[in-house]
């Protein structure tokens, strides 16, 4: 490729999925008439996305090696008055890492589905909306306005309600699909308010004409407030952020989203939709440097939902709610860099979490069906031996996860310690504590999880749920779990590969280098963090050989070691620090009660409202007084003239003397 992207290359990567997606979608459903079989299903939509990954990293290589750069656009849909709405494609390093990210990752996820949805009536179905899903995912990542932004930003989210719910005779997808959609209707109204306060002031909705006026945006207060209008656009494109990206208090949606097959699991909420709001506050960073106060307000949520979040992964029992609650602890993480104005290190986390996040997912469906479909890890214990490949990759996963030196996620994390230890935003105190002791929390409930499935002796048998098929009726009577078939270990050992190598290679480039450069503003007076640390930076085996001996390092083998002690050696201590702080195990057993007060005190308020707007307002002042009461008035005027309407002359010319003897009485009386 040379220096100029060509735009009709690039138009290929979100259209490939696209057409695979149709495909499957029309043809391979009974909407199309089943037309096509299983096989030529997903052939096309692997296909679709193969083309779309080679195209990605082709990009990736002319933009990273020779300088390429993209801006234009493609299309104009309509100008209202002086607003344009287009689409169009912005490429530079920001962009075609994401793309890089996710395009490997939904190839992953689209060979390992043959395995694990091969005895799924909806296969055809599911395989359309994967395909789908990274269409949305790449118009998203590749968009140069808020436009195509918006329509990415609402297609993933329909996306993710049809697949969390892809199991649509079970009640519990069918309300966590339900929710999910209904907390992403709130940060999605706050983040279509930001854009529309950027439409308003900016009198635009490209991303370069915008940043372009930051500096007069700055200026600006919000009308009949003292505050700034920036503030107020960040903020409300942050709500937008906190939806999609799962930041407390907005999070309650992502643990329940479990009810999803596991493939989704890797691909919505490991490695691309909840990192679109990562995404998108890094792009925007030339207005949040304009904000002190919506700094620090993403960098004191972002500590909330590192740590508290974290405290919840300990106490679950399914394999799969593990891993989703430290996938909403690590993007605490990445919003805490982004608080610290160290965007490059939260989209350096997006990466490398993205590769061993997608791994543990995957890995943990991949024991979910060689335990026939048991996601209790309290009835596993000594897969091990059962499932060698399954097992060596998901410890290089999670040892990737905890920030083990030379790991990817060891540079990232430790980066992102080190950003917040530099930074000067208000409430960076309290994130630099939430991280470090995040640190330990992660290390604690990763290894957990890992002790307890795969080490340990063999509690199968003790299943009191076994007998149960879980969603396709697996009724095996033996019980010994056994390897997956290869399209689902194949994926795991190509994600370990990045997951362990990927943050000791790119971190020069992505940190300190130029690829990150130009997609990204930094104010280095006001926010030091990034300058400080690329002086303290002396390349990617220093800093391994310095994190041996760096506070984080010693915090997460505490906590493996802590987990290994309580899970393997005295499996007792757990059950006696429970019965101690019971209320406190309540408390998280409950989940903050999040979902008690969003159930009864927001939906009952709302529901509430709701009754009395419709008894009140509709029934009785809308129909009952208005709509029905002006009828019953002229009803009742109607009535009282019908006694005059008599029909007799001599009634009539009664009623004209008397008339004309008021009149002139009347007159007589005026003219006193």
């Amino acid at each position: 490729m040379s220096q100029t992207l060509n735009a009709s290359t690039l138009l290929i990567v979100p259209l490939a999925p696209l057409a695979g997606a149709l495909a499957a979608g029309i043809l391979g459903t009974s909407f199309g008439g089943n037309r096509i079989g299983r096989r030529l299903s997903h052939t096309l939509c692997i296909l679709g996305v193969l083309i779309s990954f080679i195209i990605s990293a082709m990009t990736l290589q002319s933009v990273a090696m020779d300088g390429a750069r993209f801006n234009a656009t493609l299309y104009e849909w309509m100008v209202v008055g002086g607003l344009k709405m287009e689409v169009g494609f912005l490429i530079d390093g920001l962009t075609a890492m994401m793309m890089c990210v996710v395009t490997f990752v939904s190839l992953m996820v689209h060979i390992y589905t043959i395995g694990y949805m091969e005895e799924d009536d909806g296969y055809n179905r599911f395989f359309a909306y994967i395909s789908l899903f990274t269409f949305s995912m790449l118009m998203l990542v590749m968009s140069n306005n808020f436009l195509q932004l918006f329509f990415g930003w609402e297609a993933v989210g329909l996306v993710s309600y049809l697949l969390i719910g892809f199991w649509f005779n079970r009640p519990t997808a069918i309300f966590a699909n339900l929710k999910a959609f209904l907390v992403n209707r709130v940060g999605d109204f706050g983040f279509i308010l930001g854009i529309g306060l950027i439409a308003a002031y900016a009198g635009t909705l490209s991303y370069a004409e915008t940043f372009a006026k930051a500096g007069d945006l700055a200026k600006l207060g919000f009308p009949g407030m003292d505050w700034q209008l920036i503030t107020v656009i960040c903020i409300c494109l942050f709500i937008g952020a906190m939806g999609k990206s799962a930041q407390f208090p907005l999070h309650v949606w992502l643990p329940d989203s479990m009810e999803g097959p596991t493939p989704i699991s890797a691909l919505i909420h490991a490695a691309t939709m909840v990192t679109a709001g990562i995404f998108m506050v890094a792009r925007m960073s030339p207005l949040f440097e304009l904000s002190e106060t919506a700094l620090s307000f993403v960098i004191v949520i972002g500590a909330i939902t590192a740590l508290f979040m974290g405290f919840l992964g300990i106490i679950q029992n399914d394999i799969k709610r593990v891993v989703a609650y430290s996938t909403l602890s690590q993007l605490g993480y990445m919003t805490v860099a982004l608080g610290a104005s160290a965007y490059s290190v939260a989209l350096f986390h997006l990466m490398t979490h993205a590769f061993f996040k997608a791994l543990l997912f995957l890995a943990a469906g991949s024991v979910i069906i060689g335990m026939h479909h048991n996601q209790d890890i309290r009835w596993m214990g000594g897969v091990r031996k059962y499932m060698p490949i399954t097992w060596i990759t998901s410890l290089l996963g999670s040892l990737a996860l905890i920030g083990t030196p030379l790991f990817a996620g060891f540079y990232s994390k430790d980066s992102i310690i080190e950003a917040v230890h530099f930074s000067r935003i208000p409430g960076s105190g309290f994130a630099y504590f939430a991280v470090m002791a995040g640190v330990f929390i992660t290390a604690f409930y990763s290894f957990r999880m890992y002790f307890l499935v795969f080490h340990g002796k063999e509690r199968f048998d003790q299943n009191p749920d076994a007998h149960h098929g879980h969603h396709d009726g697996h009724h095996d009577e033996h019980h010994s779990p056994h390897e997956s078939p290869w399209v689902v270990t194949a994926p795991l050992v190509l994600l370990a590969i990045p997951s362990v190598l990927i943050g000791f290679l790119t971190i020069e480039p992505m940190l300190f280098g130029g690829l990150l450069k130009d997609a990204i503003a930094v104010d280095n007076d006001k926010h030091p963090a990034m300058a400080s640390l690329a002086r303290e930076f002396h390349g990617a085996a220093q800093m391994a050989l310095h994190g041996l001996t760096s506070l984080p390092f010693w915090l997460a083998l505490g906590g493996v070691v802590a987990a290994w002690y309580m899970y393997l050696i005295n499996p007792a201590v757990p059950t006696a620090i429970k019965a101690r702080v019971q209320p406190i195990y309540t408390l998280l057993e409950n989940k903050y009660y999040m979902d008690w007060f969003n159930e009864n005190v927001l939906a009952r308020g709302a529901r509430m409202l709701g009754m009395g707007l419709w008894k009140g307002g509709d029934e009785a002042v809308i129909d009952g007084a208005m709509v029905n009461g002006s009828a019953r008035g002229v009803a009742w005027v109607a009535g009282v003239v019908r006694w005059f309407q008599t029909g007799y002359i001599y009634h009539y010319a009664f009623a004209m003397i008397v008339g004309v003897f008021v009149l002139m009485t009347w007159f007589v009386w005026l003219n006193k």
